[in-house]
């Protein structure tokens, strides 16, 4: 299992750096599930031991802030503002070349979603999070069991429960 600082410094040293304004608190932590769905249909466990939340606002949880600000030594943490005047933290890595500890199964899903959502906008990307099994298929305001969920995905069927998973589809 990866550490999540070591998931977050991969996504943060891997993203394209025209993108790298869109690596909000927000963006990284779905970003994180993301993987973690990934990593779950392809080894049947999770990349990190996040607890996931389907809030009002889709998979959130304060982990990746809360990682951000302990490891101070790795992330830099930026206030600004949204399009639309809110507060909006990004992260950065202090140390470009920093190469985080993680395996080859953990790097394939890392890759494949920074190359699934790199050119996503935020309602695109948006879009893709929500389209996912697990949010797709559970009430807001309960915890996810990805491992669980992916069961469920691969015992009914892309075909059977209405549309394939679009993170699923693509290389991987």
């Amino acid at each position: 299992m990866a550490e999540l600082s070591e998931a977050m410094a991969y996504i943060i040293g891997h993203y394209p750096d025209h993108m790298s304004h869109e690596l909000s608190n927000a963006r990284l932590t779905k970003m994180v599930y993301l993987a973690d769905w990934h990593y779950v249909l392809q080894t049947g466990g999770q990349m990190t031991d996040i607890k996931w939340y389907f809030d009002n606002f889709g998979p959130f949880v304060k982990d990746i802030e809360t990682t951000a600000a302990q490891r101070e030594d790795l992330f830099s943490v930026d206030l600004g503002n949204n399009m639309y005047g809110q507060p909006k933290k990004t992260f950065s890595l202090k140390n470009e070349a920093y190469e985080p500890a993680i395996s080859a199964e953990e790097r394939n899903s890392l890759n494949h979603v920074i190359e699934v959502t790199k050119r996503l906008y935020w309602d695109g990307f948006i879009k893709l999070v929500y389209s996912t099994h697990p949010i797709a298929s559970s009430q807001r305001y309960t915890y996810l069991d990805l491992v669980q969920k992916a069961k469920e995905y691969k015992a009914v069927g892309a075909s059977v429960a209405g549309a394939a998973d679009p993170l699923v589809g693509v290389d991987g």
